[in-house]
């Protein structure tokens, strides 16, 4: 009989009603983890973004997979290994989020300080393609136009606006919320731990081995960051950050247990 163990309790809670007070209080815009360039950005948001979630779905799918994957690894470890398993994954998620996000958003600030020396339509164009290809599409026109146009104060003055805005987007009010980081490391300890455990799953007729789940969702994590959709809001690179936390704690505390299952 299936049995849940006291920190996944404790978690399940905390994160259902930080979700519930959060909502009613709007916190996710003090608490979520900012982009480190943003002036809203705070050490402490580190910690706090993980038990904060955009909207039901985004926290239902999360807390699912913890009450199902979370009991056996708590036993598994304990419960004090296993908070601290949690913690450092949702922790690793945030930092992986943060350093890439602190790339690319240096490598933002410097093609824009380049364009506002010397505006262009070329400058424009590639540093629309370069940053923000999901908008391609709706600049088009004015690319076009700007192109025509090259000189016109007009025209220039509205990339510079357009390209504010970006910068206001992309970098000052980016921000993530959710446990996807810590949920990302348990499905990769269960998928280390017991690889050839068989799991039942909705929308797959047949049973599936957990090693073999855990590597779909990996690929697919890493197929989504480097080929992200149109509208895509998901944090990949923090599922990502998650597993490969949670696949250097294992490697360190492999030497305590070697009987996987």
């Amino acid at each position: 009989m299936f049995q849940i163990t006291p920190i996944v309790r404790n978690l399940l809670i905390a994160n259902v009603a930080i979700f519930f007070i959060a909502s009613a209080l709007h916190l996710n815009s003090i608490f979520a983890l900012y982009n480190v360039f943003s002036e809203n950005f705070k050490p402490y948001q580190f910690i706090t973004y993980m038990f904060l979630h955009a909207d039901f779905n985004h926290i239902f799918k999360n807390m699912l997979t913890l009450f199902f994957f979370g009991p056996m690894l708590e036993m598994f470890w304990g419960p004090k290994k296993f908070m601290t398993f949690y913690l450092v994954c949702g922790l690793g998620g945030g930092m992986t989020y943060a350093a890439i996000n602190l790339y690319q958003s240096s490598h933002l600030r410097t093609d824009i300080s380049v364009y506002k020396a010397a505006p262009s339509s070329d400058k424009f164009a590639a540093l629309v393609h370069v940053h923000v290809p999901e908008i391609e599409t709706q600049l088009l026109d004015f690319e076009n136009d700007y192109a025509k146009n090259e000189n016109n104060p007009t025209y220039i003055k509205k990339s510079l606006e357009i390209i504010d805005q970006v910068y206001e987007q992309t970098v000052e009010n980016s921000r993530m919320v959710g446990a996807s980081g810590a949920i990302f490391g348990i499905l990769m300890a269960f998928g280390m731990l017991f690889p050839n455990t068989e799991m039942m799953l909705l929308f797959i007729p047949f049973p599936i081995k957990a090693k073999y789940l855990v590597s779909a969702y990996g690929l697919y994590e890493i197929y989504a960051t480097l080929k992200p959709s149109a509208g895509d809001n998901v944090a990949h690179v923090a599922h990502l950050g998650g597993m490969l936390f949670a696949f250097i704690m294992i490697m360190m505390w492999r030497k305590d247990r070697q009987n996987f299952y």
